[in-house]
């Protein structure tokens, strides 16, 4: 984000912002529309959804996740190292007060089976830095407002 010649902090669309659109489908079930690919949200059966795809806070859970997974992919790859076996494991606790929100997040990255010992440290300091992970540490200004 850039600042204005006032020094307030430009809004996205200022910037080449990238768009998502979430439209309603059925139920609590949503439709995130993203460069021409489609992802489903929807909730457990167990708070009223129909229990069709992951919540969105599943998915929040699942970005920094899959972000953690690509940085390490590309460490191995640009090391010439083969991705085989590679995983991360995202497991989150919500928080048991308000406002609603999770609480804490905890990541285990497996490393593929061939990759030696001495290559562990360096690969879990760039899956660390991942840019889901840059974006917690410092949070973007979020503004909700309603269409005109």
């Amino acid at each position: 984000m850039t600042s204005t010649a006032s020094g307030t902090p430009s809004r996205p669309e200022d910037d080449a912002a990238q768009v998502l659109e979430v439209t309603h489908l059925d139920g609590d079930a949503y439709v995130v529309g993203v460069r021409g690919h489609q992802v489903l949200v929807d909730q457990p059966t167990e708070v009223g959804g129909k229990d069709t795809a992951p919540t969105p806070t599943e998915l929040f859970a699942a970005s920094l996740a899959t972000c953690v997974a690509f940085y390490a992919g590309r460490y191995l790859r640009r090391h010439g190292l083969q991705r085989t076996g590679l995983r991360v494991r995202a497991e989150f606790a919500m928080a048991t007060d308000r406002p609603a929100r999770v609480a804490s997040v905890r990541l285990v990255l497996t490393p593929p089976p061939a990759l030696s010992e001495q290559r562990h440290a360096a690969l879990l300091a760039v899956a660390s830095h991942c840019t889901v992970h840059n974006t917690l540490h410092q949070p973007p200004r979020v503004d909700i407002e309603l269409a005109p």
